[in-house]
């Protein structure tokens, strides 16, 4: 069982769980492996906004200059950023300390190989089991075999000018509102927008190292949806902290989610010829109205687990080059290894561009379900999810909503509980089911 790697690197609060002792030996650890296994001896490091993103990035870069290994500081960018530098720098590993989408408290990191992707479940093994030994013996090279430590003054403008070349038209018509979630995206969103020829109205752009996420950006888009009413704009697009993923907000001041971006734009590729397998990988938390949308257009959908890492395996396992999740971590293979915010909003408003429709015309394509979703705190989730009886339970309500909805039952991943998602048209039902669900799960 893994004690510092998650699904999407190591995270913790900064200074008690995340500490620099820690950062340092990740990064010896890190370092060591990625190189020895034949790659550049050569990281890049960047990191979102949070105030203890200094002290994190100076002692990780501490460990990978004692191991021997440059290190290559791109300062602040988004997450898809750092991926992609790995890639152009021709860098053995990339590094990113973020949390995402989390409160300052948290911090985070993660660790691309230098083909971009994030690292396999073994790497991320031997990293930790070196990092967590302390006479664990790892290189100590002295005089001119040390690691040095270079900035990489040019990496924003090579990003932003990758990313605007990922679509081929202008964006001149457009006035859109973009929150910045006060993190990675701040100079890099509203700069790709305006050079392509929108107008842009920047919010929560102003980061102090504490102010990252905090009643903004895609999980608090409430702002975001009033901005873009009051300005008269086309639409609003909102950022997490690390800029991997993006959700928008239509000219009404509607919310358009992770699915509806992955219907439209899964449809104009399709259109185009573009859309490679005629496949969309999805997770099992998108919406019955994104199944029913694609079907209805003749478009494969593959479901997996909750979590982008699995979504990038069956693109990779199944050849398709294109899916995401709810939340609005898009993957667009063609263009970059991760989730990309800046990228799947540059697609998006190419569509809106290509078509001469608006994104609330675009997002009606699918009509989204209804869902609610509730958390039952359990003493044993495995017995939960192997019960008989939970399972003859979800058949029978399944039945009840006569293949217009559908039931969840999964586990959380870090805490003892089981989250259970009920969706369908009717909401009375719909709560009536999920209660019912809940009491049973419970009991078991």
């Amino acid at each position: 069982m893994a004690k510092l790697f998650g699904t999407d690197g190591v995270r913790g609060v900064a200074n008690t769980d995340l500490t620099a002792e820690l950062a340092c030996r990740l990064g010896r650890a890190g370092a060591h492996v990625l190189t020895r296994q034949g790659h550049p001896g050569k990281v890049i490091i960047g990191r979102d906004t949070r105030i203890s993103g200094d002290m994190l990035e100076a002692a990780l870069a501490a460990g990978i200059c004692s191991v021997g290994v440059d290190v290559y500081k791109v300062g602040v960018l988004p997450t898809p950023a750092i991926a992609y530098l790995t890639r152009k720098l021709g860098a053995g590993a990339g590094v990113v300390i973020s949390a995402s989408h989390n409160p300052v408290e948290d911090n985070g990191i993660k660790f691309f190989g230098p083909s971009g992707y994030k690292l396999p479940d073994e790497l991320e093994a031997q990293i930790e089991k070196l990092a967590l030994e302390p006479a664990a013996e790892l290189p100590k090279p002295t005089g001119g075999d040390l690691g040095r430590l270079y900035r990489v003054e040019d990496a924003l403008d090579q990003y932003v000018e990758y990313a605007k070349g990922t679509i081929s038209t202008d964006l001149k018509g457009l006035k859109i509102v973009v929150d910045c979630a006060n993190g990675a995206a701040y100079r890099v969103a509203p700069r790709v927008l305006s050079e392509l020829g929108a107008e842009v109205i920047p919010i929560f752009h102003l980061p102090d190292g504490v102010n990252i996420n905090a009643n903004c950006g895609s999980t608090h888009p409430q702002a975001l949806m009033e901005e873009v009413v009051k300005q008269g704009a086309d639409l609003g697009l909102a950022h997490d902290g690390d800029a991997d993923r993006v959700l928008a907000v239509d000219h009404t001041g509607s919310l358009v989610d992770g699915d509806q971006i992955m219907v439209l734009c899964a449809k104009h590729l399709k259109s185009k010829g573009k859309l490679r397998k005629n496949t969309a990988v999805v997770t099992v938390m998108s919406n019955l109205g994104l199944h029913k949308a694609l079907e209805k257009s003749d478009i494969n959908v593959v479901e997996t687990k909750v979590g982008d890492r699995y979504v990038l395996e069956k693109l990779l396992e199944t050849g398709a080059r294109f899916g995401g999740e709810q939340s609005g971590h898009i993957i667009f293979l063609e263009h970059n290894t991760t989730g990309d915010g800046i990228i799947t909003a540059l697609q998006l408003l190419a569509v809106m561009k290509e078509t001469g429709k608006s994104l609330a015309q675009l997002a009606g394509q699918m009509e989204k379900y209804p869902q609610i979703l509730k958390n039952v705190r359990v003493q044993d989730k495995t017995a939960v999810m192997n019960s008989p009886i939970m399972t003859e339970a979800i058949r029978r309500f399944e039945r009840d909503l006569a293949g217009q909805g559908r039931i969840l039952v999964r586990p959380s991943g870090t805490e003892p509980l089981v989250r259970v998602m009920v969706e369908g048209k009717d909401m009375d039902e719909l709560q009536s089911i999920v209660d019912k669900m809940a009491k049973i799960v419970g009991s078991i």
